[in-house]
């Protein structure tokens, strides 16, 4: 008897210990193979993209009920805009849940907002950092949607104008959206194009992050926006390791040259030639990220770039270059 209640205190010791111990925080996992959407023939795959699929699964109720609260939060706090001012409205979305892109959405809003002068109006959809559950709202195609449909009901269409970054896997068909094993989804140039069109938001910029990204420029070059484009529409780019703080094109662009008061020309100018730098040190093929501004942009572009920070800011995390597996491909 005195055996058994000694193993049973012994027990209770090792359960106790167990519970008061704080568990390492594990960001989602990709692990299941993506349902439905990477399915069937490349038109198959395409059409799901043009229509905005999104799969959802095991998601508990409680949860979304959390999501929704933060999504609700975070849209109304964006600032009406201010008559005879340029103001920028800037969404950063992170489409995977791999903590590179929550690490990098974060930084990328806080560049953004300062370099165009977006204090409340920026608002940032991105999963974990990889430290603890993420306190944004999820990015996925939906949320984008309707923060991009909120924006438009805040913007001045004529004056204003959106600036977008999204950060993710991608694809020939476009941007894949994949949150552990629990969400899945697309979102290729038409889809997107049809989104901003809806909602007349023609004064735009956007800088879409993710390999085949130059698919999005016929589609979406336009005589008042500018697109940019980590890769062409055929080649892949990289650093999307989920231990690393950016990827090869996020560190180029935003944290490095944007971070300086220069044009966007000069700063894609500066991270293309990063880039390429980086990718020739790996021995890999080049990315040959894209550029497109159209004539009308020059407008609210100026009127944005001349308001810019004069001074510089200093570079955060780790640089994607420096390690030797970051150099995997990001598509």
């Amino acid at each position: 008897m005195r055996i058994r209640m000694r193993l049973i205190a012994a027990l209770a010791l090792v359960l106790t210990a167990t519970a008061a111990t704080p568990q390492a925080f594990r960001p989602p996992r990709h692990i299941a193979a993506p349902p439905l959407i990477a399915e069937g023939s490349a038109l198959d795959i395409q059409v799901r993209a043009d229509s905005g699929m999104q799969i959802e699964r095991d998601r508990a109720p409680a949860a979304e009920l959390d999501e929704h609260r933060k999504l609700d939060r975070a849209l109304r706090a964006l600032a009406p805009q201010r008559a005879g001012v340029v103001d920028a409205y800037v969404v950063v979305v992170a489409l995977d849940s791999d903590p590179v892109f929550g690490r990098e959405a974060r930084a990328a809003g806080d560049v953004l907002r300062r370099r165009y002068g977006a204090a409340g109006r920026t608002i940032v959809l991105a999963g974990s950092d990889g430290n603890a559950p993420s306190a944004l709202p999820r990015g996925t195609p939906a949320t984008l949607a309707i923060a991009l449909a909120r924006i438009a009901e805040l913007i001045d269409k004529g004056e204003d104008a959106l600036i977008l970054y999204a950060t993710s896997h991608g694809a020939p068909f476009g941007l894949f959206y994949h949150d552990g094993d629990s969400g899945y989804g697309a979102i290729s140039p038409a889809r997107l194009g049809l989104m901003l069109g809806e909602l007349g938001l023609a004064n735009r910029l956007l800088i879409l992050n993710a390999c085949y990204a130059g698919v999005f420029v016929p589609s979406l070059g336009s005589e008042s926006s500018a697109i940019v484009t980590a890769a062409a529409s055929d080649r892949t780019s990289f650093g999307c390791v989920a231990e690393n703080d950016w990827t090869f094109f996020g560190d180029a662009l935003i944290n490095h040259a944007l971070r300086r008061p220069q044009p966007l020309a000069a700063a894609f100018a500066e991270a293309q030639g990063l880039v390429a730098g980086w990718e020739a040190q790996s021995r890999f093929e080049p990315s040959r990220p894209r550029l497109s501004i159209g004539p009308g942009a020059a407008r609210w572009l100026g009127a944005l770039e001349r308001r810019m920070p004069q001074a510089p800011t200093q570079p955060v995390g780790r640089p994607a270059v420096e390690t030797t597996s970051a150099a995997a491909p990001r598509g």
